[in-house]
């Protein structure tokens, strides 16, 4: 598990300001990569490209040696439904849908059976403690709780790759250290290469790899 990923001379701009320019980065199958800087520093702009969720004005982004900056819109959403999860700062659950049918939702749009993912959907609920909370509503259950069913439902298809964009901005210290805990379980159980923007030094600790964003370069 786990996918290397390597972005060569990227550059991206907003109304002619760039936001980053030239950019080399390379991050280790099996790495846990946290992405920091001043806000307003790129940082959620350069998640977003190395996602492909956005696109760059030049360079190449490699998935294994695969340039995601060469793919097209199909390509790309094959990829993001096979290999590639991403958690975002809200929490972004289906309100009208229980916590199950939320962190399942993926297999649905990919008309894929639950009996092939019941027994990962049941590892997940236990590494995350969220299995007695299958038949909440998200309104019914916390913030903290919120973000690990968001985790689980980006985790259900088994991508190599997570990236988090502050998973743990809305959240209070007890959540945030618990949240951290879980994705460093998640990591060592399954070897996923996770990239997660933060603001907080606290949750730096429990990755492999700190890339500082200072004036649209990286300081490691």
């Amino acid at each position: 598990m786990g996918i290397n990923i390597s972005a060569k001379n990227i550059s991206k701009s907003y109304n002619n300001n760039f936001i980053f320019k030239n950019l080399h980065l390379d991050i280790a199958a099996g790495s846990f990569v946290s992405i920091m800087g001043a806000s307003g520093s790129g940082k959620s702009t350069l998640l977003n490209a190395l996602s492909g969720n956005d696109y760059v004005d030049k360079g190449n982004i490699f998935f294994d040696g695969v340039d995601i900056t060469k793919l097209n819109d199909k390509e790309m959403a094959l990829l993001r439904k096979t290999k590639l999860g991403f958690v975002y700062q809200f929490f972004n659950l289906i309100p009208t849908l229980k916590v199950k049918d939320n962190i399942l939702l993926p297999i649905y749009l990919k008309n894929q059976k639950v009996s092939t993912v019941i027994k990962h959907y049941d590892t997940l609920c236990n590494i995350l403690e969220i299995k007695a909370l299958e038949n909440k509503y998200p309104d019914q259950i916390s913030g903290g709780e919120q973000q690990r069913v968001a985790i689980a439902r980006s985790l259900i298809y088994k991508p190599e790759v997570l990236m988090l964009d502050e998973p743990t901005g809305n959240l209070d210290s007890q959540a945030t250290l618990k949240v951290m805990e879980y994705l460093s379980k998640i990591h060592k159980e399954y070897n996923t290469t996770i990239i997660q923007v933060t603001h907080d030094e606290e949750t730096i600790k429990y990755g492999t790899k700190t890339i500082h964003l200072v004036d649209g370069k990286i300081k490691e």
